[in-house]
């Protein structure tokens, strides 16, 4: 990643709600990198940042051998603010003392402003009452010398501190998810007000920020870029173009794993409306021949990445030859891929390269996006001039059905699959929903069960539909379809499409770092 001049540094330890802190920053304009904390070190140094932030974690800084934040983090003169564990681990480093065992504290909660600060300037007043969003075990018993308690709660007495001189924060709650009503005000004083950082950060500075940067890693070389026809890689692809120009070949790998008539769709938009270079590959039966009966879904997902390699390697050794390979990756792909709490988020993005590109692969990754978050993308595409109609198409897997199609892949399985999907679209379109959802899709579950459709029996799959709403594409709840809606999509993919006898919706919700239907 590039570096920006005033950046504030979020350091990781582990929290499921790390990314939040980063979107609420990104929210007020500033520009913002996360690092988990083993190497919040050199992280602190690339990035000279003007604030730190530490994050909460499910460790607890009583045990030996829990993470720290650098020490150089509180000796530069810069502000900081500790959240849940990051207060604790404040405080056990400053010469403060925390301890288990006592009240525990998980959910809503509330607390009393104390002593007036920077922190709660405009937002808490001294003698108020607040709710917050508590999620700690651990509580602070004593508070470094120099800080002041500014704000208590039943399980916690040093519910929030302040070090002014310092200008060192740290609150037990954790004012980054909405259940903190006024949390994200409270982040934009620490941001604005105590580090004195203008909430400058817009995409027509990226855009320009980025296409400098592109032209300086790019050189004179050739670039090919992945394209999928989702809005990631076209949203790359413009912005490549419009910092090279002829410089950049697209291609579009079909692989057999895309939607219903989606590579030809994607080939008439671009040859249409953009005067963008576009090689279609037809791979399908390269691709599903590696994967004909294949179950495991991270098999599934290093497959088809070592095949794109593949395809991409020859493709360039036709056009004479290129420097570069260039992909969607947003930042939630980096964040989740170099996870290292030992969650299933690790493997996310096996099918990306976002650790980099194969030794023998003599080319670089050029990835435009890397810093930004999937809302952030869209505003990105539309500072571009991609239609509306075209940024809010709905997220699709590089590994595409490959993903929706748990268990054993077959190409009988894939095309019943497809029009399963095509028809739950077509529906969702029909009753002018396709814009209230951030990502819908059917998938063909692994099991078969038995039914009766007219007079005889059948022993077909089941069809699960999911529709899930969301902003950033990290957290996501369930749509509430009415069942009429319900009724009518599943009435008709049971009666067009031949083996599903039965069809069931998904109303789970995906908290940040989990995969989808693996």
């Amino acid at each position: 990643m590039t570096t920006h001049p005033h950046t504030v540094l979020i350091i990781d330890f582990g929290s499921q709600v790390t990314q939040l802190i980063a979107r609420r920053l990104r929210e007020a304009g500033v520009y913002c990198e996360i690092v988990p904390f083993q190497s919040a070190d050199e992280g602190f140094r690339r990035i000279k940042p003007k604030a730190v932030i530490l994050s909460g974690s499910p460790h607890s800084t009583v045990d030996i051998g829990s993470p720290r934040a650098p020490d150089a983090v509180f000796k530069a003169g810069i502000p900081v603010l500790g959240i849940c564990y990051g207060e604790q681990t404040m405080c056990a480093q400053l010469g403060g003392k925390v301890e288990s065992g006592h009240h525990r504290e998980f959910g809503r909660a509330f607390l009393e402003v104390e002593q007036d600060c920077a922190l709660f300037d405009g937002v808490w007043a001294n003698g108020t009452r607040h709710q917050v969003w508590m999620s700690h075990g651990d509580r602070v018993t004593a508070i470094p010398p120099g800080f002041k308690v500014v704000g208590t709660s039943t399980g916690a007495p040093f519910a929030a501190i302040a070090d002014e001189e310092r200008k060192f924060y740290a609150v037990q709650f954790h004012p980054e998810v909405v259940h903190t009503p006024d949390g994200a005000k409270l982040l934009r004083n620490f941001v604005h007000k105590i580090a004195g950082i203008q909430g400058d950060w817009t995409m027509k500075a990226y855009r320009e920020h980025a296409v400098e940067a592109i032209r300086k890693q790019v050189g004179k070389g050739k670039v090919i870029c992945a394209l999928s026809g989702g809005v990631d890689s076209s949203v790359a692809a413009l912005l490549i173009h419009e910092a090279v120009g002829d410089q950049l070949t697209c291609i579009l790998v079909d692989h057999g794993l895309m939607r219903k008539n989606e590579a030809a769709d994607v080939v008439a938009m671009f040859r249409e409306h953009y005067n963008l270079p576009l090689i279609l590959v037809d791979a399908s039966d390269r691709f599903l021949s590696a994967l004909e009966g294949e179950s495991d879904p991270e098999k599934k997902r290093k497959t088809i990445g070592r095949l794109f390699i593949e395809v991409f390697e020859e493709e360039a050794k036709k056009l004479g030859g290129a420097e570069f390979l260039a992909q969607g990756t947003l930042y939630p792909d980096v964040i989740e891929s170099v996870s290292f709490t030992g969650a299933t988020s690790s493997t996310i993005k096996s099918h990306h390269n976002v650790g980099g590109l194969p030794e023998r692969m003599n080319m670089q990754l050029v990835e435009p996006l890397r810093e930004l978050f999937k809302d952030e993308v869209r505003v990105l595409g539309r500072e571009l001039g991609l239609p509306d109609s075209f940024i809010g198409r709905h997220p699709f897997p590089g590994p595409g059905l490959a993903i929706r199609c748990p268990g054993g892949i077959t190409r009988e399985k894939l095309e019943i699959l497809r029009d399963a999907d095509a028809i739950y679209l077509d529906e969702i379109r029909k009753a002018g929903l396709y814009d209230a959802i951030w990502q819908a899709f059917a998938v063909l579950l692994p099991v078969q069960t038995v039914g009766v459709m007219g007079d005889g029996r059948t022993y077909e799959f089941v069809c699960a539909l999911r529709a899930v709403t969301s902003v950033d594409g990290m957290t996501a709840d369930f749509y509430h379809y009415d069942m009429e809606f319900l009724g009518r999509a599943a009435t008709r993919i049971i009666n067009e499409v031949r083996g599903i006898n039965r069809v069931v919706y998904d109303v789970t919700s995906k908290p940040p770092g989990t995969i989808e239907w693996e």
